[in-house]
């Protein structure tokens, strides 16, 4: 397993992960009508842009199984939220499902950890769905609920947990 940075000739892998696990993701949580209705081509646009033109502070990894080829990634930057330059936000973390429990996200986590470290970031948040499994994992990385918002997805209204880690110079994975 290898985690990189990403890099614009990865944008087909990114997005074919991300269609790919909001599918299995949410799968009996989101309508099965929308999760139908996602599309490489409808996130094409945003991943080529993403990675051709970055924002300052952001970046993106992915992780590449043995093959090479990419089974998950990871999407991060200054939070939207605030703007502040040295609070981070988790963007958006996936991974294939046959991809999943095996220490490949606790992986990407600690290499965006490292990096907002170096960059002298002093805190990150993630926005996640409340009935996503991915909190159990966060709460587990010591992340404190600190907010919640409702969002639509769809036709449906979900509710969103921010997650946050106040110092994450102290922050262990």
């Amino acid at each position: 397993m290898k985690i990189r940075f990403a890099r614009p000739e990865d944008a087909a892998g990114i997005v074919q992960v991300h269609v790919d696990s909001w599918k299995t993701t949410y799968k009996g949580i989101i309508a099965d009508a929308y999760l139908d209705s996602l599309s490489v081509e409808q996130r094409w646009t945003h991943w080529e842009k993403r990675l051709k033109d970055p924002e300052h502070g952001e970046g993106v990894m992915v992780a590449e199984n043995e093959r090479g080829q990419i089974c998950g990634f990871l999407d991060y930057g200054v939070d939207r939220e605030t703007g502040r330059v040295h609070e981070a936000e988790l963007y958006a973390v996936y991974l294939l499902q046959s991809e999943q429990r095996k220490g490949i996200g606790r992986k990407m986590f600690q290499s965006m950890l490292n990096e907002l470290k170096a960059r002298e970031y002093g805190s990150l948040m993630v926005w996640v769905l409340e009935q996503n499994p991915a909190v159990h994992f966060y709460k587990r990385l010591g992340g404190e609920e600190a907010e919640r918002k409702e969002i639509r997805i769809g036709e449906e209204t979900f509710t969103e947990i921010a997650l946050h880690w106040r110092d994450i110079a102290r922050l262990t994975i």
